[in-house]
């Protein structure tokens, strides 16, 4: 067994001293075992043959295969150490001929492996490992923060800066509404533009998109569409519906929470209408009051309530982006501008290029560009929303009762005292039409659909006309499509639904005095209102939602009444 040690030696040196190209070439036989199914030529020598030829021997009785098996392990165990001897003198040969340069880097690439040449190896493995594994990215991450340089510390700080500037919370009347308690008399900036942030996002209903990254606007949606799966699971019921259009005869409706229920008041309500963006509502009286609350058909949370002192509110409205509230008085011919962005409230109490004042009654175009003012001596005031500069005037004979846009913002329509509708073109600001309400002798309100197909004409005697807006536009005297007959006192009030499914009509002369009409049939809803129960009173105002969920309006005892209207799914 000793003889075989020494050609181990040899050939496990000369292996070492050999190219990889040779050394990969070299025939696999000439080692014992290398080929496996092959037996070892007799007569050749060497431990290694014997020992695989005896292997294939069938032991006989009474022989001792123990002392070979040990004497096998201790020549593997020396031929390994020899291996590792010979290597370590090979790589400090070589590395005595590399320049320093070149030894430098290789440590910093590999480490100090002077004294373990198979921690290299190791780790290599461990390396490649990792790569090609199932690990994290963020292990790799984390290795490569670590590499990368620290942060430059700044040269010179200015202890100013770091001094929190403090803000007097009471010297301003629209920061001590955001106040919480009256510890909070003074806040430092940053917690000020926090808690002004708060209070935007709950004007609007939440975080715009526009706020938002695409990457928190994707898994919004995907969140949303989630719950939607989640609650359909929830149900159960009917899920097929019939038909997409609202079906006549009876509206399923849900009598809600007062809006202003968080902000009780006894005052008349003015005005009421629904945010176009956001879901919130915005309640006005002439108990000098603005409010918004969010609309949740529950608990209806109030948001901020807006103050102006001996101004009691005749009407007040929403921009048409809802970034700002304008409001008259019936008082004073101020119009007040509310920044809902900026909390600022700006009075324009003289209109640039017109001598009249400011009276009560006005109009937003639906895209935003113009204001309507209802003048006196039938005249009208055309002026820019962004400017509040006057634009141009309109007269017609006799005196202003109601006024109102199209829904391309394209044409004026104005109703007249004596029962005359006058058509107005925008740009131009000349009268394109005008006839006689049929049947009318004094004209109260008027109103036109979101998809610009009929226009409803109101009269003192109760009865609401529908017109086409296509025989208004070309005829002198165009017929109405269907005469509304369900009231008997001045019709004081109109409003279209934004699908142009519903007609509200209302009169704040006589209680329970508000119908919802069906559309194209023109026939009115059964169930609405319950005269039984007389919850509705006198009707002052009316809105819908922005996609018809929901249904309010305001009367003379301070209530906002909300309905959930339940055909339409969306706010």
């Amino acid at each position: 067994m000793r003889s075989g040690a020494p050609r181990e030696r040899l050939r496990f040196s000369s292996d070492l001293r050999m190219p990889p190209e040779r050394r990969s070439r070299t025939k696999p036989d000439r080692r014992a075992g290398a080929m496996p199914g092959r037996e070892a030529r007799p007569g050749s020598g060497g431990t290694p043959r014997k020992a695989a030829r005896s292997s294939q021997r069938t032991p006989q009785a009474g022989q001792r295969t123990a002392p070979s098996a040990v004497t096998a392990a201790a020549a593997a165990a020396a031929a390994a150490e020899e291996e590792s001897r010979l290597r370590q003198r090979n790589r400090l040969t070589i590395e005595d001929d590399k320049p320093a340069a070149e030894r430098c880097l290789e440590q910093l690439v590999f480490g100090d492996v002077e004294d373990d040449e198979d921690a290299l190896l190791r780790r290599l493995r461990s390396s490649r490992g990792h790569l090609h594994g199932s690990s994290d990215d963020s292990e790799v991450e984390d290795e490569a923060k670590d590499t990368l340089p620290s942060q430059k510390k700044p040269v010179w700080v200015d202890e100013d800066d770091e001094d929190e500037e403090i803000v007097d919370m009471m010297n301003n009347r629209f920061r001590k509404e955001i106040m919480k308690n009256a510890s909070e008399s003074k806040l430092s900036k940053d917690k000020l533009q926090k808690r002004l942030k708060e209070e935007f996002q709950h004007a609007m209903g939440g975080v715009p998109d526009w706020a938002e990254t695409g990457r928190k606007r994707r898994k919004s949606s995907d969140d949303e569409s989630e719950e939607d799966e989640d609650d359909l699971l929830q149900r159960t019921g009917n899920f097929i519906s019939t038909s997409a259009s609202l079906p006549r005869g009876i509206l399923k409706m849900k009598n809600c929470r007062p809006a202003n229920a968080e902000r009780p008041t006894t005052a008349r309500i003015s005005s009421v209408q629904f945010h176009p963006g956001a879901q919130v509502v915005m309640v006005s009286g002439i108990d000098n009051a603005i409010s918004l609350f969010q609309v949740d058909g529950k608990t209806n949370p109030k948001i901020q309530s807006i103050y102006l002192e001996k101004f009691p509110i005749f009407k007040a409205c929403f921009s048409a982006n809802g970034e700002e509230l304008l409001a008259t008085s019936i008082r004073s011919k101020v119009l007040y501008v509310y920044d809902m962005l900026a909390g600022k409230l700006t009075p324009v109490h003289q209109v640039r290029g017109l001598k009249e004042k400011i009276v009560k009654r006005f109009e937003v175009s639906p895209d935003g560009s113009f204001l309507l003012i209802s003048g006196i001596a039938g005249f009208s005031h055309l002026l820019s929303m962004k400017t509040k500069e006057l634009i141009g005037s309109m007269k017609i004979n006799g005196r202003i009762s109601a006024s109102t846009f199209s829904s391309d913002s394209k044409r004026i329509y104005t109703s007249s005292g004596n029962g005359e509708v006058y058509v107005w073109d925008v740009n131009s600001r000349k009268c394109i039409n005008r006839f006689f309400d049929e049947g009318s002798l004094y004209g109260l309100s008027i109103a036109t659909s979101k998809n610009g197909q009929y226009v409803a004409c109101g009269s003192k005697s109760g009865v609401v006309n529908i017109y086409s807006q296509d025989s208004c536009l070309q005829q002198t005297n165009p017929k109405p499509i269907k005469a509304i007959m369900n009231l008997v006192t001045g019709v004081t009030s109109l409003a279209f639904n934004p699908t142009t499914e519903i007609l509200a009509v209302a009169s704040r002369k006589m209680k329970e005095a508000v119908r919802l009409v069906h559309l194209p049939s023109c026939t009115v809803f059964s169930n609405f209102p319950v005269f039984k129960k007389s919850t509705v009173s006198r009707v002052q105002t009316m809105d819908f939602s922005p996609r018809s969920g929901y249904f309010a309006l305001g009367n003379e005892q301070g209530k906002a009444l909300l309905y959930r209207l339940h055909h339409y799914s969306d706010f």
